[in-house]
């Protein structure tokens, strides 16, 4: 078993996002938001971090890391989840993120998405965004439409992803998913080949390029339903975002194009619940004729007080989300205002409902168990974590000598190895 098997447990264990290796450092948890450190694990040095990254990553993409210093792929470990990985060199040595994806995709009622985001699920053309910072559960939620529209519609996806994340088995839809770099070059050739393979619904990873923007546009004016994710943290500066990628003068075609094309944009944010955990709170555009008129005429400033007005359609800013999150008890008054984009009218709202806005977020607790694990254990398993890969062998002088100063071998003593 390669020995970062054992972080990823730990990472399931205590419920973490996200596994943080630096050459120098100890392994850190993003869990519930916030940086920990695993206190049980060894600091490794460049040396040896080279050497437990080298003992899962592809032959490919170790080729690119050592000739571009980065690299995206996907590791699965059976039975626990798969993890979307970047490996980087910095200037203390190798480094690497590991972001966990659940085997099990939560369904659109786990999730508590609202019945508006489901409708735009049963759309069949048209283009379908959802945006947030890097690390807002995008992903999650794309996951979720996908799986409703699997079990409910007779369709053909195909999904293009850098690297894939969830994994959709067949329902009662055909799904082909294609990794950049595995299966395909890129997202614009990608999504270029799909427009010839019957697709009814296209999922596009990231819209990272002007050009592939503009085939996503086209392919759902052609009659597709066209899923895609942008890093804008509002509805409107999403279409302002798109708009603006463009040269002056496409500006215009590109803006009514859009106001065709576009159905809905899906903007969240992920704050921290009081007591543990995260929770999303949503912002959403229904585009209608009057959103659409507000796009054709460059008046996107506009979209703010038209989703006001739609609220029975089931549209809502990101202060009536973080508003309801806080009135319901799931996140704090604070935490609310620092996720806010506009501050000052929610905090007028919360201070006319007499909430404490002082009250800081819980704190999680650090990355490791109550009790100190038993000798032999791996780090949240019962089984031995497994030794560093393998080097060439030295003298039992040169060993022992070694040993001393190691902080890898001193954890695998500590462990019973």
């Amino acid at each position: 078993m390669p020995w970062i098997d054992s972080l990823f447990k730990r990472m399931q264990e205590v419920g973490a996002s996200d596994l943080h290796m630096t050459s120098g450092r100890q392994p850190m948890l993003r869990l519930h938001g916030e940086m920990v450190v695993i206190e049980e694990a060894p600091v490794l040095d460049a040396r040896q971090m080279g050497k437990v990254l080298r003992e899962i990553t592809p032959e490919g993409n170790w080729a690119q890391f050592e000739a571009d210093s980065d690299t995206d792929f996907g590791y699965a470990l059976p039975g626990l989840a798969r993890f979307r990985a970047n490996l980087f060199e910095d200037h203390r040595g190798p480094g690497a993120v590991f972001r966990v994806i659940p085997e099990e995709i939560l369904s659109a009622e786990q999730l508590g998405l609202p019945s508006s985001i489901l409708d735009l699920c049963g759309l069949h053309k048209g283009l379908v965004l959802v945006t947030g910072p890097t690390g807002s559960g995008k992903s999650t939620t794309l996951a979720a439409m996908i799986d409703h529209i699997n079990q409910t519609r007779r369709d053909h996806i195909i999904t293009i992803e850098d690297p894939i994340e969830f994994v959709h088995p067949d329902k009662q839809c055909l799904v082909n998913q294609r990794e950049v770099g595995g299966h395909t070059q890129s997202f614009k050739r990608a999504l270029r080949a799909a427009l010839r393979e019957d697709p009814d619904i296209v999922l596009v990873g990231e819209m990272r390029d002007l050009e592939t923007i503009e085939i996503a546009i086209e392919t759902a004016e052609t009659g597709h339903l066209v899923f895609g994710t942008l890093h804008t943290t509002t509805a409107a500066s999403t279409v302002d975002r798109i708009i603006d990628q463009f040269p002056a003068d496409r500006q215009a075609q590109i803006r009514t194009m859009l106001a065709s094309s576009l159905k809905g944009v899906v903007a969240q944010t992920l704050c921290k619940k009081q007591g543990g955990g995260r929770v999303a709170a949503l912002e959403i555009l229904l585009v209608n004729s009057a959103v659409s008129n507000q796009i054709r005429e460059g008046k996107t400033h506009q979209i703010p007080s038209m989703m006001q007005m739609g609220g029975k359609q089931g549209m809502r800013l990101l202060n009536d989300s973080l508003q309801d999150l806080v009135v319901s008890g799931a996140i704090s008054g604070a935490e609310a205002l620092a996720k806010s984009v506009d501050k000052d009218n929610l905090r007028a709202r919360l201070q006319g409902l007499g909430v404490d806005l002082t009250t800081p977020g819980v704190t999680p607790p650090p990355a490791r168990a109550q009790e100190p694990a038993p000798a032999g254990a791996a780090l949240g398993s019962s089984e031995p974590p497994a030794a560093l890969p393998s080097e060439p062998r030295r003298g039992a002088a040169e060993e022992s000598g070694a040993e001393a100063d190691d902080p890898f071998e001193r954890f695998k003593k500590l462990r019973g190895r």
